[in-house]
């Protein structure tokens, strides 16, 4: 009998110690940030969410993005989940096909940018909190093109584009536009920002079926095999921060990047920025690409964890992210009240305009299977391996499989 009661004793006080050990445990939330730093504006919502918090404390845990977003995964898979992570939007649909997150609790009164919603949402459910955006514009070398004596204008269109590259692969040492080809997710992310520059649609948002077999793709990828007729020599080696590299270094005259790159740009170049010309079937658009905050299941404290990503992804505190980052505003900050806005002189309006036309990255459960898609199409007209039409046809064939 006295063991017995010893034994229920012990059971009792594990039980205590198990019971208390939980509660705290409860109350540290475990935050993965993507990118290997962590973000001056993003830290001050940390600290004062702890400060309003007693009791609360936050693991903000700062990893590489090339190892960020499988070890989220890993630990989610394994039962131990991160409480909040910052990751690329495109993981969504594989974490909430497999029961790793919650869904997203965002006001629907909150004033999102055209399009930035439709990068978080799988069939009319929203999974993530947008919280860094970015578009694409055409950057041009004013110098090399009137070396090439040609006029330092903005294409409108394709045929102005290529026409401009042409001069210069003829008339200069210099290549006319740069191609990211390489087996990498900025392949995929370049050529979207012409298929939607020609009305194109990869993925249907209410159906979820694939829509890249159409005329709008044949067009733009006909048209991307032109530009490797007048980019830098092997695109399929190159992806697209390589050509920066090859900008500054006065190599090629033209390439697309998002507004980070006017400042990563030689001081020396004479630099034009511009929308990106629009083919036969669209006007000019540009890629529409976030990263979000999740929220996973499992942690025990999903309530706390909603209202973290709630705080960072709200508007002073996302307004300090875009403004310090330089990023495409995320949400209306005139709606809100905001004035003195950052982004609406000097380079901004050629990311701006491209908002309300741009199509979302495409969210599958298996990205790789879909950077696959559009690598093999891509890298099958720079080489020419196939024609246009079948290319296509097997590239919406594949994404129907992966979808």
């Amino acid at each position: 009998m006295k063991l017995t009661k010893l034994t229920m004793g012990a059971l009792l006080l594990s039980g205590t110690a198990m019971s208390v050990q939980a509660e705290s445990h409860a109350t540290e939330l475990h935050f993965i940030m993507c990118g290997g730093e962590v973000r001056e504006a993003d830290q001050a919502v940390v600290d004062q969410f702890i400060a309003d918090n007693e009791g609360v404390t936050v693991n903000l845990e700062a990893v590489p993005w090339g190892t960020c977003q499988d070890k989220s995964l890993t630990l989610a898979a394994a039962g131990d989940p991160p409480s909040v992570a910052y990751m690329g939007s495109r993981t969504l649909r594989q974490l909430a096909n497999n029961d790793l997150i919650v869904k997203a609790n965002i006001d629907p009164a909150t004033p999102y940018q055209p399009g930035v919603l439709n990068t978080v949402t799988i069939e009319g459910e929203t999974w993530g909190y947008p919280h860094a955006f970015s578009t694409k514009a055409l950057y041009m070398n004013c110098d090399l093109i009137e070396a090439s004596g040609q006029t330092c204008a903005a294409p409108a269109t394709w045929d102005d584009m290529y026409a401009l590259a042409k001069g210069v692969m003829d008339n200069t040492d210099a290549a006319g536009v740069g191609l990211a080809g390489k087996d990498f997710d900025n392949t995929m992310h370049q050529f979207l920002n012409y298929l939607y520059s020609n009305g194109g649609v990869v993925i249907d948002p209410v159906t979820g079926e694939s829509q890249l077999d159409s005329q709008q793709t044949r067009e733009t990828l006909e048209f991307y095999g032109k530009l490797a007729d007048v980019a830098q020599e092997g695109p399929t080696a190159w992806e697209r921060d390589q050509l920066k590299d090859l900008f500054n270094d006065g190599k090629i005259a033209m390439y697309v990047s998002g507004p980070w790159g006017f400042g990563q740009h030689n001081e020396t170049i004479n630099q034009m920025v511009a929308p990106i010309p629009h083919g036969p079937s669209g006007v000019s658009g540009s890629i529409l690409i976030t990263d979000s905050i999740v929220v996973f299941k499992g942690s025990g404290h999903e309530d706390l964890a909603q209202e973290l990503a709630q705080r960072i992804t709200s508007g002073d505190s996302q307004y300090d992210l875009d403004s310090s980052w330089g990023l495409t505003p995320i949400l209306d900050y005139a709606a809100m009240g905001k004035t003195d806005l950052y982004y609406t002189d000097g380079i901004w309006p050629n990311f701006t305009g491209a908002i309300s036309t741009g199509g979302p990255e495409p969210l599958v459960e298996d990205f790789k299977s879909l950077q696959s898609v559009f690598t093999n199409m891509v890298q099958g007209i720079i080489l020419k391996d196939d024609t246009v039409d079948n290319l296509v046809t097997i590239a919406g064939e594949e994404l129907a499989d992966a979808l």
